[in-house]
């Protein structure tokens, strides 16, 4: 318990400065370093053709989102599957299959690393430097751009130039935010890794003779590589996945208490923050009070019962808990990570998801269902955004009062827009889950009875909030699961960025009132807490029967053998 508290005061004491250092950058605003980045930014303008003062409408900035996603994603696509006649490949790594290099592009192109492959036996140095440590660099970045583009949106927009908002310049906001600011922490985590014997190096993985000459292996080669630099960028980006397929459970991904702290802490410190950064950049500094303490509240409650459940519950004696989890850990550490890595966007692991007690499973589950507990970097305040914007509506209808935020009315065609967000999760995540589970011949469900529907339900949730974490006891380097998945990790991606950009351009076009004693005030503890309860309302409530069906079940079958 005491390493989540230490963990979480470190990644807010170190997330203000970094939130206000972030919000300059996103400004544009004149500084120090300039001469050491314009350098590095001017070509890659030039190459792509923009002026980085030129702003952008709404559409024009989703559709390079869009764009630059798709031509990214069908590089790194082709690049899985030639990577055997590609340099970089000491371990002679074969080409990926299709449908296998399609979800593992798809799922690093929308930030949620899912991975139904083992990085250190499928993927080349070179697949794994410059297309998934590439992707995970650069992918949250996107993330963040669009919700700065929100953010101006929702503020008026920086300039208006006929009906259309300026809502900035999406190559000038990914690629400032990626030289200045997460390029450098990479770097800076990389070498802390390093420092701790996390391997760097591009030499082959050496080979090892067992101590049990009985056994049939005579050898084993031990894969190494530059797992440093990639370790830092998933954790950071909130990517999650790992160069080894049981990601941070690995000693050498983890090996130390110190590498364990630094991983843990990077799992929120970036999406922290930004939502510090929200205060100076919108000049709303009660704003970020909002944002900051509905999230912090729910991050305790979430990594409480997490810890609680796991470790220090009726059940937590049971040896067969220990399952699945590091002996050098033990349950608290794995049950802080387990729940930080779900708040988050992140889904890398130090221990088995699939392991941890039905109870934990469900918080889990529960925290990627409301995807705004920290969330991913840009995409969690994003839907934080949406629970806000349905939340001022609601609250406005109760109390009597015209729904407005910042003095610009939400009406009927913004709610209608949110509301189309709201019901896509169910739809996406129950259909898929029903389907699977009414066609076990055809789908491979590994896992009979109220586990197996927790592993499937937690598989398609894990993909809609691009978290990337499994129950990975369930078979899915299959067709079904990839091309699914591949569908449910597109539909929670995109739908999800752009369509809150929307309403917030569709706001900025209209009048702002100024806001008076009438006016709903949104910073204030009170909307806070009708704001948490909208959000439990939305999520939680509305799975609940497959909860009960799932980890529920499964925990009152268990406690009573």
């Amino acid at each position: 318990m005491m390493e989540a508290f230490l963990v979480l005061a470190l990644a807010i004491g170190l997330g203000w400065p970094l939130g206000r250092y972030l919000a300059a950058v996103m400004r544009g605003d004149p500084m120090r370093s300039d001469r050491l980045f314009a350098w590095i930014e001017r070509p890659m303008y030039r190459l792509l053709g923009t002026n980085p003062a030129q702003g952008m409408s709404w559409r024009g900035y989703a559709k390079a989102f869009v764009l630059s996603n798709l031509f990214v994603g069908g590089l790194v696509w082709l690049q899985f599957m030639t990577q055997a006649w590609l340099p970089l490949n000491p371990d002679a790594i074969p080409n990926m299959r299709w449908d296998t290099a399609l979800h593992t592009m798809v799922s690093f192109v929308t930030n949620t690393n899912q991975q139904h492959y083992s990085g250190q036996a499928q993927l080349s140095y070179l697949s794994q430097m410059a297309g998934i440590v590439g992707l995970q660099v650069v992918t949250p970045m996107m993330g963040l751009g669009l919700v700065v583009a929100t953010l101006r949106a929702l503020m008026g927009g920086r300039q208006t130039a006929g009906d259309e908002p300026d809502v900035g310049n999406y190559w000038a906001d990914v690629i400032r935010s990626t030289v200045r600011f997460m390029l450098p922490l990479c770097l800076l985590w990389s070498v802390l890794l390093t420092s701790q014997g996390v391997p760097s190096t591009l030499q082959g993985g050496p080979v090892a003779t067992p101590l049990d000459t009985s056994v049939e292996m005579k050898e084993q080669k031990i894969p190494i590589g530059p797992v440093s630099p990639m370790v830092a960028a998933k954790q950071l980006g909130t990517n999650g996945g790992g160069w080894y397929g049981p990601n941070s459970t690995v000693a050498l991904e983890n090996p130390t208490p110190f590498a364990n702290l630094l991983e843990t802490l990077a799992l929120i410190l970036i999406p922290i923050s930004v939502v510090f950064m929200v205060g100076p950049f919108t000049g709303r500094k009660k704003f970020t009070a909002l944002v900051f303490g509905s999230m912090l509240l729910m991050s305790l409650v979430s990594t409480g019962a997490a810890i609680v459940l796991e470790g220090h519950s009726a059940t937590a004696a049971d040896p067969a808990l220990m399952e699945g989890k590091e002996v050098r850990f033990g349950a608290d550490a794995s049950a802080a990570w387990a729940a930080f890595t779900t708040q988050t966007s992140n889904g890398s692991v130090n221990a088995m998801h699939d392991s941890l007690s039905p109870l934990t499973g469900m918080v889990t589950m529960g925290n990627m269902l409301v995807n705004a507990i920290w969330g991913g970097i840009g995409c969690g305040l994003q839907q934080f955004l949406v629970y806000l914007l349905l939340a001022v509506f609601l609250a406005g209808l109760m109390t009597g009062r015209t729904p407005e935020l910042f003095g610009r009315k939400i009406e009927a065609h913004e709610v209608r827009l949110l509301s189309l967000l709201i019901l896509l999760q169910p739809f996406v995540v129950l259909g898929f889950t029903a389907l699977t589970l009414a066609l076990p011949a055809f789908t491979g469900n590994s896992n009979p009875g109220f586990h197996g529907i927790s592993q499937v339900f937690y598989e398609y949730t894990s993909a809609f909030a691009n978290n990337g974490s499994g129950f990975e006891g369930l078979g899915d380097a299959t067709y079904w699961w990839n091309l699914t998945c591949v569908a449910v990790l597109a539909l929670g991606r995109y739908p999800a960025l752009i369509i809150p950009l929307a309403v917030a351009a569709s706001m900025a076009r209209k009048r702002r009132a100024p806001e008076g004693p009438g006016s709903l005030h949104v910073e204030t503890p009170t909307f806070a807490l009708t704001l948490i309860a909208v959000i439990v309302i939305l999520t939680l409530l509305q799975f609940m029967p497959a909860l009960v069906l799932g980890p529920v079940a499964e925990h009152l079958s268990l406690a009573v053998h």
